[in-house]
């Protein structure tokens, strides 16, 4: 399902702000930044492989793309599906992939994959079709919630769970349906997470990276997100409400990533690597 949305600026801004603090000038699709004279801590280079499972050309994966290749020192690959690979979980192509190249709506360079969104961790990291092991992936942003019962057929989860069966750390991120699908408010979502988890992320760290994660944020009608939430998924049954946020909620019950998202909150909840 696709719905219309138009690019707001405080997508970039949000990426602006951290280029700034950290005085670094933007990537490349060739490689990282060049770090600015007058930074006093320069980050390590961060690789980051993008993924996802509405394809390629989706407006989510466009958004968070642009973010994070303007972050300082970061270098973007995207791999992705070629086609809208919704609710595939962890499926996989037998024989070889039709991989093309591309670009994604920002006409950043990208692959795309003739198979399923783990299949686009297997061309990149069992085939080789990338050089380099990623320091993290990121799969999405998806467009509409993987809270609950959903996570278990989801793309964008199956992607994150082939890297990180990999040994590769993977955030699955996820935006709430809403009108319009709220890019941007996940998109802030994803870099703070990533400010956060930077250090543990990059090579010869002495610290352990979060392994897998899944982070949904809702679409707010009125009001706004209120605020990320550590909470484990749901396992309510399957006709569990799953659907709008209210973001002008007053309840503080965050039991699980199902009401938690439900009451407008942004959640952040450990992803197993299989559902069994």
């Amino acid at each position: 399902m696709r719905s219309s949305w138009t690019r707001v600026v405080p997508v970039l801004a949000v990426a602006a702000l951290l280029l700034v603090a950290c005085g670094s000038t933007k990537s490349t699709a060739g490689g990282s930044g060049a770090v600015d004279q007058t930074t006093t801590a320069a980050l390590a280079p961060l690789r980051i492989l993008v993924t996802n499972d509405d394809g390629f050309d989706a407006k989510g994966i466009d958004a968070v793309v642009e973010a994070l290749r303007a972050l300082p020192d970061t270098q973007v690959t995207v791999v992705a599906p070629k086609t809208n690979q919704s609710g595939t979980d962890g499926k996989t192509t037998p024989g070889p992939l039709t991989v093309t190249d591309v670009k994604t709506l920002s006409s950043y360079p990208a692959k795309a994959v003739g198979g399923y969104p783990a299949d686009t961790i297997i061309w990149a990291l069992d085939q080789h079709g990338i050089d380099f092991t990623p320091d993290l992936v990121v799969s999405g942003i998806n467009f509409g919630q993987n809270i609950g019962q959903l996570v278990k057929i989801s793309g964008t989860v199956g992607a994150a769970r082939a890297a990180a069966a990999r040994g590769v750390p993977a955030l699955a991120a996820s935006q709430g349906l809403g009108d319009p699908v709220d890019f941007p408010a996940g998109v802030k979502q994803v870099l703070s997470w990533l400010s956060s988890q930077r250090p543990s992320l990059t090579n010869g760290s002495a610290a352990s990276p979060v392994l897998l994660q899944n982070l949904n944020t809702p679409s707010c009608a009125t009001g706004a997100v209120r605020g990320l939430v550590d909470v484990p998924i749901s396992t309510g049954p399957a006709d569990a409400d799953l659907g709008q946020s209210d973001c002008n909620a007053t309840a503080t019950d965050k039991t699980d990533d199902v009401v938690a998202f439900t009451e407008g909150f942004a959640t952040l909840s450990p992803l197993p690597l299989t559902d069994s």
